[in-house]
């Protein structure tokens, strides 16, 4: 990857994405960042610092018109990320589970990811990655929509690694981290259940930010590497 290497980003306003976005800033790369929130991304600018090199705009990656237009933005990228995951709509026991949820969590978990490929690929120079999940590997009950997701999303790394090649297209599967999204889905209990969950791993602690950040960044800058997916669990499919 060079100096003159473009990113795009999508879920750059927060946790895994906007640590990646950091990173390749501090590698002198031009990035840009986007998402659902044009409130977070400015504000994700803001604590960045903002410089001729970092940019922003607004997508939904479950609204094909949304991402055909970002797309539309470039002649061409050199990566794109795929971090957007909002899966706090993804639990609940099966037998009382909204299909209207259902459906809300593959637009965002798999379709979306389709949609990104569909659309990028004319401009896309190198690589695509996305964001798969422990789920898919240590599913537990109340989880199984979540499980199917991102077991269903490395089935679709797969696929496109053939379909777009040369393209390179990869995965990255965290465990848990400690990402604000741990506050909607804990509240007052976030720090009780991470702290039980570093003690059962054998990685000690659960992940952070920038763990993914230096997963996502090895990812798209090994040009041998394609239609993989990369553990950054610290150990939880062991355990």
């Amino acid at each position: 990857m060079t100096d003159l290497s473009h990113t795009l980003i999508i879920g750059g306003g927060s946790g895994m994405g906007l640590a990646l976005a950091a990173r390749l800033r501090d590698h002198g790369q031009e990035v840009t960042i986007a998402g659902r929130s044009t409130e977070r991304l400015e504000a994700a600018v803001a604590a960045l610092g903002p410089h001729e090199s970092l940019h922003h705009h607004r997508v939904d990656i479950a609204d094909e018109d949304s991402v055909r237009a970002l797309f539309d933005r470039y002649e061409s990228l050199d990566h794109v990320v795929v971090t957007a995951a909002d899966m706090r709509t993804g639990y609940g026991p099966i037998r009382e589970f909204p299909l209207a949820d259902t459906r809300a969590v593959i637009d965002i978990k798999i379709l979306g990811p389709w949609l990104v490929a569909k659309h990028a690929a004319p401009v896309l120079r190198e690589s695509l990655t996305v964001t798969s999940g422990i789920a898919a590997y240590r599913p537990a009950p109340g989880g199984t929509l979540v499980a199917t997701a991102n077991a269903a999303l490395e089935g679709l790394v797969r696929a496109l690694a053939l379909e777009l090649a040369p393209l390179r297209v990869n995965a990255v599967s965290p465990g848990w981290v400690d990402t604000p999204i741990w506050n909607d889905f804990a509240g007052d209990a976030k720090t009780e259940r991470l702290t039980a969950m570093a003690q059962r791993l054998p990685g000690g602690r659960v992940g952070h930010p920038d763990d993914l950040a230096a997963a996502f960044h090895a990812v798209m800058t090994n040009p041998f590497m394609t239609g993989a997916v990369v553990h950054v669990d610290g150990g939880h499919r062991l355990v």
